[in-house]
């Protein structure tokens, strides 16, 4: 089969302005395959007549050697597997666009920037950091978010994170704190958690870390979707545009849908419910057509400014605050379409911080450029050899010439006598463009930055990254009370998992060089001493950036609500909360005590989606309850119903109840929330919607509204929920 990517003509091609959004599915369907209506053959392509039973002397002798067909198909299923990412190993991935907003030629030559309304295809995969492939993915822990831009100049890929920072500033660092963050060697647990010795034991000894574990901490490590989390490129990149000039460059992934998150026990009962929660919850949302949207954001700051900062600008354990440098949105991503195959897409998909395209260059960021030699070094292990970017999903719509000839995997069959440079057999190609190099180059060739460096060779780091706390107590201050709250439980739940009392002691020293109150509090539940004495006054600066609840509603697109019914149910209740909130972008399942049809007042059908028994709250973003005498009943003595209000309730989340279904919601223990009444027929109490049978009871548009708006808030903090035993 011809290689999608190769170009009919001999010397090198400038990128085809025909290359658009479709491009790299166009050429991945060149390797597609259907069986339907196919006969089964070996890999040489020889039908057989069976493959139940292997060849044997008589039914009950041994098994020939001369079997080849079930010694291929043993001997490929034994070599199916390829070597796990030593981190990022657990992923998803989807396939779509980004389509820019403008021009950003002032600032860089980068070919997918150059023009408003231009797309450009992409493949993202999202991960967890430290567990396997078969771990949970509500766990707590970092997430991946690489996007590789298949653009007319070449791959680009931003290989970013849903933290802005990292526990390290230079990546020789960067096997300690992944040998520490990984299971315990002697027992190999615990699995995907950091909460354990070796960890905390690395983290307490680097003061460098503790910005890093601040996110960690926060709700920010276990994203409600993978939909809603912000995505951040991390380092400082460069800009270069056609003069040669660069401008420091910080990305961002603005979510659509808002930044929402867990609450750790409903994280932890979700990986038991349902492990696959996050990867479940980004297929069903593209297959449903509700497709993910983010907003790429940039921070511009020029080469003259690189200074003007109280932290040093290649430090990969510091932000640039929003509010001292705006982030500029440049363009949206949009993914449209689940992969055909999760192993020759999602897992053979290799992401590099060094592929670059021209226009994007490094910092001396120390960190980066550790990974720019990580990256490739792993792929060969992982991928077989040096061929992986010939794998279809990793090869460029770009047109690719070279002399890397040969090696496992190779899948191009070069008709040329040269496979070096010069050459003369071959005309010299191919050959270095005409113009990619002096005066007038070719913005499109890829030329590195031009900077002055020299200096001694040393094992120093520069004294301007040694501002180890300060943006860590940023972090703090930024965090509303519910917040808070949770970064002290979490402290308390991770640093209780320590079995050795020098290492919480040695933590919550480091946190009392965050915020004073903040280890006092953390202390006083893991039985250490709480610290007398504050190491520095707390500066008091904050960002409303860094918070995901201050003063923010979200669009409501592909929540899911459950909607609680049995036997008896009033169908038009049914039909007209599933209609109203279905037009607001809203999926509603009905969950029953059984599966199947439910009986109903006038006849009218209702099916049952699930069985309540089978699912649970920590799968929904809110529940409801319709009317009906008998279904009231019915739930209200069923304590998997009963329970699954309770426990939505103490997550903070949306409830709603209409006529007999206060009945069941009064079973609840919700406390002293405000209900509808004769008097007062349809009333919103900390997000607790209820409406009263009414003369407009087929007419439920202003409770689906007030419901609706409710769940805009994501979550309900002001709530009493400490009593609540669920």
């Amino acid at each position: 089969m011809a290689d999608p990517s190769a170009d009919p003509t001999r010397s090198g091609a400038k990128p085809s302005p025909g290359n658009g959004a479709n491009s790299k599915d166009e050429q991945l369907e060149a390797v597609r395959v259907d069986v339907e209506g196919t006969d089964l053959t070996t890999q040489q392509g020889v039908r057989i007549d069976h493959t139940d039973d292997s060849l044997s002397v008589g039914e009950r002798g041994p098994t020939l050697l001369e079997d080849f067909h079930a010694r291929e198909k043993i001997t490929h299923f034994d070599h199916e597997r390829i070597p796990e990412r030593v981190v990022h190993a657990r992923g998803s991935g989807a396939h779509g666009y980004f389509e820019a907003y403008e021009s950003m030629a002032e600032y860089t030559v980068a070919d997918f920037l150059q023009e408003p309304g231009r797309r450009t295809p992409v493949f993202v995969r999202f991960s967890t950091v430290a567990g396997s492939r078969g771990s949970a993915d509500t766990v707590r822990d970092v997430r991946g978010f690489a996007t590789k831009f298949f653009t007319r100049a070449g791959t680009y890929d931003l290989v970013a994170n849903n933290f802005p920072v990292f526990f390290i500033q230079d990546g020789i660092k960067f096997p300690d704190f992944v040998h520490a963050v990984k299971p315990e060697p002697h027992n190999e647990m615990p699995q995907a958690a950091s909460a354990h010795d070796t960890f905390w034991d690395f983290v307490s000894l680097q003061p460098e870390a503790m910005h890093m574990v601040m996110w960690l901490m926060s709700d920010r490590a276990i994203p409600r979707s993978l939909r809603m989390m912000e995505g951040f490129g991390v380092h400082t990149f460069r800009f270069v545009n056609a003069d040669g000039r660069g401008t420091f460059v910080k990305f961002h992934w603005k979510p659509m849908l808002g930044i929402h998150s867990l609450v750790w026990d409903e994280a932890q009962k979700a990986a038991g419910k349902d492990p696959d929660f996050n990867r479940r919850d980004l297929w069903e949302a593209i297959e449903s057509g509700h497709f993910p949207e983010w907003e790429l954001g940039v921070q511009l700051v020029p080469e003259s400014d690189e200074f003007n900062f109280d932290f040093d600008l290649l430090d990969p354990t510091k932000i640039i605050p929003e509010e001292q440098v705006p982030v500029r949105r440049i363009g949206k991503l949009v993914l449209n379409r689940n992969p055909d195959n999760f192993f020759a897409e999602t897992e053979q998909v290799a992401f590099h911080t060094a592929n670059i395209v021209p226009g994007i260059d490094f910092s001396n960021d120390p960190l980066l450029q550790a990974r720019n030699f990580s990256y490739l070094d792993t792929q060969l292990i992982r991928l077989g050899g040096p061929n992986f970017a010939q794998l279809p999903i990793n090869r460029p719509i770009a047109p690719v010439h070279n002399n890397q000839r040969d090696g496992f995997g190779q899948m191009r069959i070069y008709r040329s006598q040269s496979s070096y440079s010069p050459n003369s057999v071959a005309g010299n190609y191919p050959r270095v463009p005409d113009g990619a190099v002096g005066a007038g180059a070719d913005p499109s060739v890829f030329s590195h930055y031009q900077e002055r460096v020299d200096g001694v060779k040393i094992r120093k780091r520069s004294e301007s990254f040694k501002d180890f706390y300060s943006q860590a107590t940023l972090f703090w201050n930024s965090m509303t009370a519910p917040e808070k709250k949770h970064i002290v439980a979490a402290f308390q739940f991770e640093l209780g998992k320590c079995t050795r009392p020098e290492i919480r002691e040695r933590a919550v020293e480091q946190i009392n060089h965050i915020d004073h109150d903040l280890a006092r509090m953390v202390a006083s539940g893991i039985g250490v001493t709480p610290p007398e004495r504050e190491v520095v006054p707390n500066h008091g600066r904050s960002s409303a950036a860094l918070s995901q609840v201050q003063d923010r509603t979200a669009p409501i697109d592909s929540r899911k609500v459950a909607l609680l019914a049995g036997d008896g149910v009033d169908p038009v209740h049914v039909d007209a909360i599933v209609e109203n909130l279905g037009g607001m972008g809203v999926v509603v399942e009905v969950l029953a005590p059984h599966d199947g049809a439910l009986a109903t007042q006038n006849g009218n059908a209702v099916r049952a989606d699930r069985r309540i028994a089978t699912m649970s709250s920590v799968l929904y973003d809110a529940v409801v309850v319709p009317g009906g005498a008998d279904s009231a009943r019915a739930l209200a003595g069923d304590g998997d119903a009963v329970h699954f209000l309770a426990e939505a309730f103490k997550h903070g989340k949306t409830v709603g109840a209409v006529a007999e279904g206060l009945d069941v919601l009064g079973v609840a223990p919700i406390g002293e929330i405000r209900m509808a009444t004769s008097s007062e027929d349809l009333i919103s109490d900390r997000g607790v919607v209820t409406q009263v049978r009414g003369p407009n009871k087929n007419r439920l548009e202003d409770f689906c509204r007030m419901f609706a708006e409710a769940m805009r808030q994501h979550r309900h903090w002001d709530r009493e929920t400490d009593f609540v035993p669920a």
